[in-house]
């Protein structure tokens, strides 16, 4: 078995995932089950507090999100960290908060995540519209204005 494949946990590596400064990604990461745990305001804020916190600490700069009552989507331009380390570090402070909020241990995100590198012909305010138009197309609110956990740099 190639264990170039393999971290030093021994977790598989996703295949082909590549971490460029000031490139553009769209994450995608899911709660632990699917849980719809940001159906509580506060703990969404409680998410959303650590996405800034990476962005003032100048890892990442954060172009449009959207926290859906069960995932998250993220378009960022990455900064001079590893996608991986961004996430671990995002998914690990924002359980320890929601964790520390509801009293209680456990799982908040599933393992792993999900990315899209944008290529250079995809435009980036498309994307973004696309993003925070989830809660709309989800059926959660009429009008993408309606909903509190989004924000994008250029809406």
């Amino acid at each position: 078995m190639d264990s170039s494949r393999f971290n030093h946990r021994g977790h598989a590596l996703r295949h082909g995932r590549v971490s460029d400064p000031g490139r553009a990604y769209l994450l995608t990461t899911v709660t632990h089950e699917r849980h719809p745990i940001f159906q509580d305001w506060q703990l969404a804020r409680l998410l959303i507090a650590e996405m800034r916190r990476l962005h003032e600490r100048q890892l990442v700069q954060s172009l449009a999100w959207v926290v859906m009552p069960d995932h998250l989507h993220w378009l960022v331009q990455l900064q001079e960290t590893s996608l991986a380390k961004l996430v671990l570090q995002l998914k690990s402070r924002s359980a320890i908060a929601i964790n520390k909020a509801r009293e209680t241990g456990g799982r908040v995100w599933q393992k792993g995540f999900h990315d899209h590198a944008l290529r250079q012909e995809e435009d980036l305010t498309a994307t973004a519209r696309y993003i925070v138009a989830n809660p709309l197309r989800a059926g959660l609110v009429k009008r993408v204005g309606d909903y509190p956990h989004w924000d994008a740099i250029w809406l």
